[in-house]
């Protein structure tokens, strides 16, 4: 039972509580103790991959903290909350609606290297306490700036949008609003064939997918993107689909979860310990080197490129190694 277990965390579930019913279910199942925990902390409003890691796989969890992560998330223009989600209370409101012209022209700026300022309810600490805790209880939160990574940002769809209705003839200049709310999908690329479908009406919300690297705050994201445009908004919806190598193809439900243990059959969803490593060479061991691993000694005159490897005696990993010039150092080491 040493390995992954990537859960499809519902809404509502804090991270530390996935880890819990994680370590209820092997208790059900009857499986020896280890120890569990998270690759990963996911807000309790988003939902999606939350990778769980078992036994040794936990000596891999601080590195899958460091991958790259793809969210959805919804951001709904017109009011800003102190939480920049909605479960925050209104303290911005704007009349503004961007049009989808804008914000294809404005999301090439939040692509790339960007600095961000994380939310003042984030885990973060402020002089030895949470960022929240201290949001909670009235105190001005004023955190550092952070520079992030947003490898990708694409519109996925705007599920409502308010059409410009006819120039007014009272002086005003502006045309007006018609009421009227459109279900319309949107596409980054515009088409071909002519301008978006959406062209001259007002977006109320929309969806993208971001790709982006550790620290990122999509919450903070959708603040500047709505600010951006010249109005405000907030994340009404949020919902990770990978963290590091774990995609939603792999994660299971609770109920499933519950299921499985039940059965006795958490090992048929369990993901093997190197699954959190896929993204670096194997590096395949003699017996005689595996035991030199195992005693933290440094592996000399090893054929291959420098940089992580995950060491294998067969199929039986040894240890996460650093090479260098022929030399293999071991970073993390496996009781395996």
């Amino acid at each position: 039972m040493h390995g992954w277990l990537i859960l499809d965390k519902p809404l509502g579930l804090g991270s530390t509580q996935g880890v819990a019913a994680v370590k209820r279910a092997l208790r059900t199942a009857g499986a020896p103790k280890l120890k569990v925990g998270h690759g990963g902390t996911l807000d309790p409003l988003a939902t999606g991959v939350l990778p769980i890691a078992i036994g040794e796989a936990t000596k891999l969890a601080g590195r899958m903290l460091d991958g790259d992560k793809v969210y959805d998330f919804t951001i709904r223009f017109g009011e800003q909350t102190d939480t920049l989600d909605a479960e925050g209370a209104v303290i911005a409101t704007s009349e503004a609606r961007p049009t989808f012209a804008a914000l294809e022209a404005v999301l090439a700026r939040f692509t790339g290297p960007i600095a961000q300022v994380p939310p003042a309810y984030s885990a973060l600490k402020v002089d030895g306490a949470r960022a929240y805790d201290r949001a909670r209880a009235g105190e001005e939160v004023v955190l550092a700036t952070r520079d992030v990574t947003v490898h990708g940002l694409d519109v996925r769809k705007s599920s409502r949008a308010r059409k410009r209705g006819p120039a007014r003839s009272d002086g005003g200049g502006e045309p007006a609003m018609s009421e009227s709310l459109a279900e319309s999908p949107l596409h980054h690329s515009p088409s071909p064939s002519g301008p978006s479908p959406l062209a001259g009406e007002d977006l109320q919300e929309v969806t993208l997918t971001a790709s982006v690297s550790k620290g990122t705050y999509i919450r903070s994201l959708a603040r500047d993107i709505a600010l951006a445009l010249g109005t405000v908004g907030h994340v009404t919806y949020l919902r990770r689909t990978k963290a590091g190598p774990f995609t939603l193809a792999e994660a299971i439900s609770l109920d499933k979860l519950d299921e499985l243990a039940k059965a006795r059959g958490l090992e048929h969803s369990l993901l093997p310990l190197g699954a959190g490593l896929d993204d670096i060479p194997a590096l395949s061991l003699t017996p005689d080197q595996a035991g030199a691993l195992r005693q933290g000694r440094v592996l000399a005159g090893i054929a291959a490129d420098d940089g992580q490897a995950l060491a294998l005696l067969g199929e039986t990993p040894v240890a996460l190694v650093e090479v260098e010039s022929g030399l293999a150092r071991v970073i993390r080491g496996f009781n395996l």
